[in-house]
């Protein structure tokens, strides 16, 4: 049993991803919207962690690679 303050499990995630899918939807399609759900964690666990670049350094540093 998980205390509740914790995330839900990646499998109980997977399943309601996969649940909230059309029957008729594609094995690419699930699959992206899983992918998708796992990049948008990521980011939020980089945001709390305060694992950020500003806009401002981020357009800065791609103009150093064009020269």
């Amino acid at each position: 049993m998980r205390p509740e303050n914790l995330q839900p499990s990646p499998r109980s995630v997977i399943r309601g991803i996969v649940e909230n899918q059309p029957e008729d939807a594609s094995y690419e399609e699930i699959m992206r919207e899983l992918a998708f759900e796992r990049m948008v964690e990521r980011g939020l666990q980089d945001v709390r962690a305060n694992r950020v670049v500003s806009n401002n350094d981020a357009a800065q540093k791609i103009r150093s690679w064009r020269n």
